[in-house]
């Protein structure tokens, strides 16, 4: 065990022994309490004169960070503060986070991370997570080797292209993992250690990246092809020989990479792509409930799915999946869902079919007698008007989207019309709710990527449901860790997807909002973590051979953000 971890106590209060003292102490964020250290601990490692003389409490400096926070006039102001915060003292980040998740998810998360990856160089301090860049493909494995890294369990890696719908940030992409490993200890309560974000800095394509002064990555065009594939092993095969049993998530990167790299890895090593596999659960989930609370189920609905990258066909594949489910077949699903690309439907002979596409596309058959423009590609519009389309989403990134004329299309045919524009940032969502429910008079249900404020139609206000990963990935590695599982199955996704949709308080009320409250995102992180450990072990891919031995491991494997005794080891 590192000396600098918790530790219990002969009587099993437990403790943090370590090391280090004075301005170390002080400056590993880990283990810094600030003016919460005792007098006892402050006479122990030596910190009188560094600290001021008030001794504090975790409380005090909660409040003390809430007042700093108010006074940051814009979010990306409010984000570089609680940078800076994380960087300083982790426990006061977390424990500042769990009493105040509503508002601060939106700042450490979507949509204010964006800004931040655009901005990453300006603001960059301190080292967190490891920068592996292509000249220095060939000192891998010395990069992984320090033992500061001993007690990592899980990884988030990005390369930067495809951040959000902001395209290609270079190393400014390094705000991503940062944020999700930051959300899987605020939400789930993986402890800090095990957390390793990673950025693989293979070059970018943004001219403006490559010609400022500032950038803090490496300027030179990016590496793709067979050189950026072999990099990407190299890099997988030093990290399972580092830790064997990592679980490592593939964040942001562009769609072809995504699915390639998620269908090479996923039986080699214990994996999943969030954008893929998390997204699509959280859309499925929330589309379920959509549909309970309109008294249509999901496999009688009539489906569009505007966008079909990687995270739209992730989305479309987990639809089939639950739509089956329900009891139809696989022809059957296909007959109730149209996929688009950037041209238009996806169809036989139609233009830029790719790979991940192809499952999708309608015979030419199931458009004959369509009263159609005559235009080479088939639009959203005429789809939405001759298939009579009941639930309509978009990753699209492509804002505005979702016209107008679509959306009183779908109310000329369906009394309560289900409509998710989930392209982040704000900036990129296919519609605005409030245009959606003005549009359809209040009768739209409606999910959205990135957060928007509750809209008022006919005196009656409707809180918007924030269609957020959030409440998926945190439980699927929290479940994944304390299984212990070997691999991530297709069953573990769909046993996140379910957990989450029968927490829908629109189940029991179809007045009432389609997601659990922000505020109860680590309750629902540990639901969704005993459903995804539970199938683990039904699957044969657990190391934890009963429930109740995953309970057990459940409860005291989950960090909690407080301060401990600290003991000096000499």
């Amino acid at each position: 065990m590192n000396p600098d971890s918790p530790s219990p106590k002969p009587a099993g209060k437990a403790v943090v022994r370590t090391r280090l003292s004075g301005y170390d102490l002080l400056l590993n964020a880990r283990l810094n309490k600030g003016t919460a250290f005792t007098e006892e601990e402050r006479n122990v490692f030596g910190l009188h004169g560094l600290l001021p003389p008030h001794v504090g409490t975790l409380e005090d400096q909660r409040e003390r960070r809430k007042i700093a926070l108010d006074h940051r006039d814009t979010p990306f102001g409010k984000y570089h503060m609680m940078r800076d915060l994380q960087d300083n003292d982790e426990t006061l980040f977390y424990s500042f986070i769990a009493h105040n998740i509503e508002e601060l998810l939106p700042i450490v998360y979507t949509p204010t991370v964006g800004e931040g990856c655009q901005r990453f160089s300006e603001i960059w301090r301190k080292p967190r997570g490891l920068f592996i860049s292509y000249p220095n493909k060939d000192r891998i494995d010395q990069i992984l080797a320090d033992r500061r890294y001993d007690n990592v369990r899980c990884i988030v890696v990005s390369d930067g292209e495809r951040i959000l719908g902001l395209g290609d940030q270079g190393a400014g992409g390094m705000g991503i993992p940062i944020g999700k490993m930051a959300l899987y200890t605020a939400l789930a309560g993986i402890p800090p250690e095990h957390c390793l974000p990673v950025l693989l800095d293979v070059g970018t394509d943004n001219e403006t990246l490559l010609n400022d002064p500032i950038y803090i990555g490496w300027q030179h065009q990016r590496v793709r092809g067979k050189e950026y594939d072999e990099f990407v092993e190299a890099f997988v095969f030093a990290v399972q020989r580092r830790w064997p049993h990592i679980l490592l998530q593939w964040e942001d990167f562009a769609g072809d990479n995504a699915a390639k790299l998620l269908k090479r890895y996923r039986n080699r090593l214990c994996t999943f792509n969030d954008d893929i596999q998390g997204t699509a659960a959280i859309t499925t989930a929330t589309l379920m409930a959509a549909a309970t609370a309109t008294g249509t189920p999901l496999s009688q609905q009539v489906i569009a799915m505007y966008g079909t990258g990687a995270a739209g066909a992730g989305i479309a594949n987990l639809l089939l999946t639950a739509m089956q489910e329900e009891g139809l077949s696989q022809e059957q699903a296909l007959k109730r869902l149209y996929v688009f690309n950037r041209y238009g439907l996806v169809i036989e002979g139609s233009r830029g079919i790719k790979e991940g596409q192809r499952p999708f596309a309608r015979a030419r058959a199931d458009v004959e007698g369509w009263h159609l423009s005559g235009a080479r590609d088939i639009s959203l519009l005429e789809v939405v008007r001759n298939a009579k389309v009941t639930i309509l989403a978009g990753v699209s990134a492509q804002a505005g989207a979702f016209t107008e004329d679509i959306v009183r299309e779908m109310v000329r045919h369906t009394a309560r019309p289900i409509i998710f524009p989930l392209s982040n940032p704000t900036s990129c969502a296919e519609a605005a709710p409030a245009d959606l429910l003005h549009w359809t008079d209040g009768k739209a249900i409606v999910g959205t990527g990135s957060p928007f404020p509750p809209v008022e139609v006919n005196g009656k206000l409707t809180r918007i449901a924030q269609v957020n990963n959030s409440y998926i990935f945190p439980g699927l590695a929290l479940g994944i860790l304390v299984s212990r599982a070997r691999r991530v199955t297709d069953s573990m996704i769909m046993a996140a997807t379910k957990t989450l949709a029968q927490l829908s308080p629109a189940r029991q009320d179809s007045t009432r909002p389609l997601l659990p409250p922000v505020a109860e995102s680590r309750k629902v992180g540990m639901m969704v973590a005993e459903a995804v450990g539970r199938q683990a072990i039904a699957d044969g891919v657990a190391d934890v051979d009963t429930a109740e031995a995953l309970i057990e491991e459940l409860h005291a494997y989950v960090w909690e953000p407080v301060y401990l005794p600290y003991e000096r080891i000499d």
